[in-house]
């Protein structure tokens, strides 16, 4: 929570040398993971371990926390498709570029991925019952037995497992694909051009300019691809083979283990992306050790009041 809420920071101050849309990207993915920490971590997984009996138990909170759950994922997902397509336009598109990798854009695009991914996602409050009630309030969730018998809440199961992973899983495979063969061409072209002109041992200073853009791209799409595969081969696996997604109290199970396995993946992709901007942009580290030493000379100036 500290990473994301430090590099949330950072970016809305703009003193990292990025591009406006890039930052609002990030910006957005930054939130997105810090909401899926606090509900999906904190509020779900945290609270049902440590405070299995609490107010978050009673049925109207515990179908609101699958709903934030599901929908933050939804969020943090589908922005990183959304970052990623954004950077395949600005490389791969240059007549599209201009009109469409913008902050106007970039802030339209994230406001339309936060609105649709909260209204899809809001219908699963809807599938819950209590599990039972005392003294007139609904204890814990149960799903409604007319959830694996209705033919419109199947469809729109497939439809949640087709919008989350499965096709940003595909797309973000698609679109770094698509990208790396573009730049291939692009270097090749580039550097015939470039030895015609100067000398074999000079670098191209485009070029340069762009490896810190692709490497933070593909830092980012490929940390998802790596996170995420386990949690797809799982929801794949589910649907093929048509067993039961959750395996019991048996622990010990194989597909308990790949199941969690995958969650675990999957809740960690929400942490690691603070570390990657801090591994490729130099400017982020500069940052986060002037935020540091100031917060320490803040520190030693209030302990030296207490002192005196």
């Amino acid at each position: 929570m500290i990473a994301n809420l430090a590099v949330i920071i950072i970016l809305y101050r703009k003193t990292c040398g990025l591009s406006g849309c890039i930052i609002y990207y990030l910006v957005s993915i930054a939130v997105a993971d810090l909401l899926v920490i606090t509900t999906a971590v904190i509020l779900n997984r945290i609270a049902g371990i440590f405070f299995p009996i609490s107010f978050l138990s009673i049925t109207p909170l515990c179908s609101l926390r699958s709903v934030l759950n599901y929908g933050t994922f939804s969020m943090s997902v589908w922005l990183t498709v959304a970052f990623t397509f954004d950077r395949f336009v600005a490389i791969c598109c240059q007549k599209l570029k201009i009109k469409y990798c913008t902050k106007r854009m970039a802030v339209r695009v994230v406001a339309v991925v936060y609105t649709l991914s909260s209204l899809v996602n809001v219908f699963l409050y809807f599938i819950y019952e209590p599990v039972y009630i005392a003294k007139s309030i609904p204890w814990f969730c149960s799903i409604k037995s007319t959830f694996y018998t209705s033919l419109v809440w199947a469809t729109y199961d497939w439809i949640l497992t087709i919008l989350t992973p499965c096709l940003p899983f595909v797309l973000i495979l698609l679109l770094n694909a698509l990208t790396i063969k573009n730049i291939l061409i692009a270097n090749r072209a580039r550097k015939r051009l470039w030895v015609q002109k100067t000398v074999k041992n000079q670098s191209d200073p485009e070029i340069e300019k762009r490896k810190k853009s692709i490497a933070l791209l593909f830092s980012i799409s490929g940390s998802f691809i790596l996170l995420y595969l386990l949690f797809f081969a799982t929801v794949v696996f589910v649907r093929i083979a048509d067993i039961n997604y959750f395996s019991g109290s048996n622990f010990n199970d194989s597909n308990f283990i790949l199941e969690e396995s995958g969650f675990m993946l999957q809740l960690l992709s929400s942490c690691i992306n603070p570390f990657i901007y801090a591994g490729i942009q130099g400017k982020v580290r500069d940052e986060l050790k002037n935020g540091v030493k100031y917060s320490l000379s803040l520190f030693v100036r209030f302990y030296k009041c207490l002192k005196y």
